[in-house]
């Protein structure tokens, strides 16, 4: 298993290493397009079946985090750590000192504050599903937890995303509120999701999964934003981005949040 870390480069660079990566795309042999695919089933086939193997199976990164509360209060700045295991395994610091963050494990996601353990439900988070273990986990098991979050077998369309053509699983052609996934249709990748606000189904809730890069032989979405309404609410910035480095259990195990160490700790 190859271990790297990818530092992002600055934007000149990147738009050199961009132009780079086109003219070597140019040469080399585009990845076949899935066709006929009608079904939330297929469309999770073909993302596992282009990257088995391929697929990074842990991954950390140090997050720069803006939120902006919905009712126009001052946004908010942070550095957070993340740490992943796929499938099913994320870590999130959201302090310097790593005492508190959320945690999802073994289906349940759990909530600690200064080190404490104050709640455990069980639940997946979409974002993790879609974005990661839909490479790792068996399709039919990545379709099971999808339903169980409310996102339907289909209907499957294909759309527009950004530039570039996409599958939509859920929703119709002018539906952008119910639980539906839009999906990379060439690179098979996930790029965005809607669905009704939890607490407030009035409104819609959507993520986008932007820019993204090659990494290994797979693919990281470095920016990250969340909507509530079209208002942006949460903008994600990845750097420091590692993947394929070996992580302790420890460091996925609620009782051992104190005491494992996924990054060097503020005093």
């Amino acid at each position: 298993m190859r271990t790297s870390v990818v530092r992002f480069p600055t934007r000149l660079a990147t738009l050199t290493a961009a132009a780079a990566l086109s003219a070597l795309a140019g040469c080399a042999r585009a990845p076949r397009v899935p066709t006929g695919i009608t079904t939330a089933d297929g469309v999770l086939r073909a993302m596992r079946e282009r990257y088995d193997g391929k697929w990074y199976r842990t991954l950390t990164f140090t997050q720069r985090t803006t939120q902006v509360p919905l009712d126009g209060g001052a946004e908010r700045r942070a550095t957070w750590y993340e740490a992943m295991a796929i499938p099913g395994r994320l870590r999130i610091e959201t302090d310097s000192t790593g005492r508190t963050g959320q945690l999802f494990a073994s289906d349940s996601q759990f909530v600690v504050i200064n080190n404490a353990l104050r709640r455990g439900v069980p639940g997946h988070n979409p974002l993790l599903v879609l974005g990661f273990d839909v490479y790792a986990l068996p399709p039919a098991r990545t379709a099971e937890i999808l339903r169980g979050l409310g996102f339907p077998a289909g209907p499957v369309r294909e759309d527009t995303w950004q530039g570039r053509p996409a599958y939509v699983v859920g929703g119709g052609a002018n539906d952008l509120h119910s639980h539906q996934y839009w999906v990379d249709k060439e690179r098979l990748v996930f790029v965005r999701l809607l669905q009704p606000l939890p607490g407030d189904t009035s409104k819609t809730y959507e993520v986008r999964f932007n820019k993204y890069r090659p990494l290994g032989d797979a693919w990281i979405a470095p920016e990250v934003e969340a909507f509530v309404d079209g208002k942006r609410t949460l903008f994600e910035e990845y750097e420091d981005v590692r993947y394929n480095q070996p992580l302790p259990d420890a460091l996925f195990d609620p009782r051992a949040w104190a005491t494992a160490r996924a990054r060097p700790r503020a005093q």
